[in-house]
């Protein structure tokens, strides 16, 4: 989940962006955009597109807002002059694309993400959605001798595969992990955690200075989720993660999953978590971080751009990969959960599915990507995207972070492919930091029924990571 239900947006880091507003569009575009006055250029057209068919383009105005959309758009106008573009906002993807899809008359693009997004799994199943397998082999608008795929950071077809086809286009390239104010750590003394001892030893200190060690967005259970399912993979290694996500018998009885939970319940026990946090929205809990209510905060890199509109000055936003559960873990600290998120999909029913596919083409040049990293101070799922970008310590913090994880990535597909599973995870997770589960053995029983029946039930279809 890239950006959750958005809030209110004004430029914060505003230097930066007042510097991308006043670069003329042409300057972030390939020099094949530069003074093109045809429909398409000669050569280049994949996939047949009709040069005066229209383009409908839904975008989750969320975490990451929308103006990296309507350059993409522009980018495309440039290059089919002819053709409408239809650029439309929304917050709820579900209830404005649904009865489309049900009435055989959807838009030709939709980025599916928010809370209101639609079970990718679910559509796969239905057959709502078209493969994009001929994009990712089709060549690149940079480099006609290289195809998409080669252009795009580990992890992205793999994000968006069912059963061995591409069916979405995950185009911001997210790391899921823990934000502090590092200015305020300096001023304190305090050293990020690297491990849940480290941890343990800071909250006293945290409490004692006023703060609380630790919000979340209570009121959206996935945000805690995200830390909580990490742990269990570092102390279990990949392995784990595999048994859980394939539905195998006992995979929520793993030792990794006893000592994560161990470790939020004591969270919440000796009260390190802010008080009411359980009930707040995505940006409540991020504003307690950048006001200093809270020490740490879970989120996902897209939380600088979200909050551009209330950032305080002097707080510098900082990425750390989640700590380490103990000296046992199979993986070490630096690993981190990253990948491509936002699913852009094409409706299979879609009436210009060969103008969506070039839509999704110019997203992943090297133009459309840097418009999206300046516009969005973040990555997108393209290589190179954000080398032009400086003057944002989330940004540089996140990329170091990368860098230095090498091939220790994380990655659940749980929350993708079980609609019902991931209820039920939300579920356990909220009564978890509600103080309600008072022992591990609780929240596993509910996870292991919960995957028992799923893998047993025949109507609904198996996904699997291979090993």
């Amino acid at each position: 989940m890239w950006a959750e239900p958005p809030g209110s947006r004004r430029p914060a880091r505003r230097a930066v962006l007042r510097q991308l507003a006043s670069v003329p569009l042409l300057t972030l575009a390939p020099a094949w955009l530069t003074g093109c006055g045809h429909d398409q250029v000669a050569g280049d057209d994949p996939f047949g597109v009709r040069a005066d068919a229209p383009l409908e383009v839904v975008i989750f105005d969320g975490g990451y807002g929308d103006e990296y959309a309507k350059i993409h758009q522009s980018m495309y106008r440039e290059r089919f002059p002819r053709a409408r573009v239809t650029h439309v906002p929304t917050k709820d993807i579900q209830a404005l694309v649904q009865p489309r899809l049900e009435a055989g008359n959807p838009p030709d693009v939709v980025l599916n993400d928010g809370a209101g997004q639609f079970q990718l799994g679910a559509l796969v199943n239905d057959g709502a959605l078209a493969s994009l397998d001929g994009l990712m082999n089709a060549r690149t608008i940079d480099d006609p001798a290289v195809k998409v795929r080669e252009v795009l950071l580990p992890g992205t077809i793999e994000s968006g595969t069912f059963n061995a086809t591409v069916y979405s286009f995950n185009y911001a390239y997210t790391l899921f992990g823990l934000y502090y104010d590092a200015a305020l750590f300096r001023a304190k003394g305090w050293r990020p955690p690297t491990t849940w001892d480290e941890f343990r030893a800071l909250a006293p200190k945290i409490k004692a200075a006023g703060m609380a060690p630790w919000a979340h967005a209570g009121k959206y259970p996935y945000y805690m989720g995200w830390p909580l399912a990490d742990w269990i993979q570092k102390a279990g290694g990949t392995e784990a993660a595999m048994r859980i996500d394939n539905l195998e018998p006992g995979a929520w009885r793993q030792e990794a999953v006893t000592a994560a939970l161990s470790m939020v319940i004591e969270m919440v026990a000796k009260g390190w978590v802010l008080r009411g946090t359980e009930n707040l929205t995505h940006l409540e809990s991020q504003q307690a971080l950048i006001d200093g209510k809270a020490a740490l905060l879970p989120c996902g890199t897209w939380l600088e751009n979200e909050m551009k509109a209330t950032m305080r000055p002097g707080v510098e936003l900082t990425f750390l990969p989640v700590w380490s559960v103990g000296a046992g873990d199979v993986l070490p600290h630096g690993s981190v959960r990253a990948g491509a998120v936002g699913s852009f999909v094409v409706p299979a029913k879609a009436a210009n599915r060969e103008g969506a596919l070039e839509y999704l083409r110019i997203m992943a040049s090297a133009a459309g990507a840097a418009a999206f990293a300046r516009s969005t101070l973040s990555l997108a799922s393209v290589r190179g995207s954000a080398d032009s970008v400086s003057g944002s310590t989330a940004l540089s913090s996140a990329s170091r972070v990368l860098a230095e994880a090498g091939t220790n990535i994380l990655q659940w597909r749980l929350n993708d492919w079980y609609e019902n599973l991931d209820k039920q995870w939300q579920a356990a997770v909220d009564d978890l930091m509600r103080g309600r589960i008072k022992q591990p053995g609780e929240f596993i029983g509910r996870m292991e029924l919960a995957a028992d029946q799923i893998a047993k039930d025949p109507s609904v279809t198996k996904f699997r990571r291979e090993r």
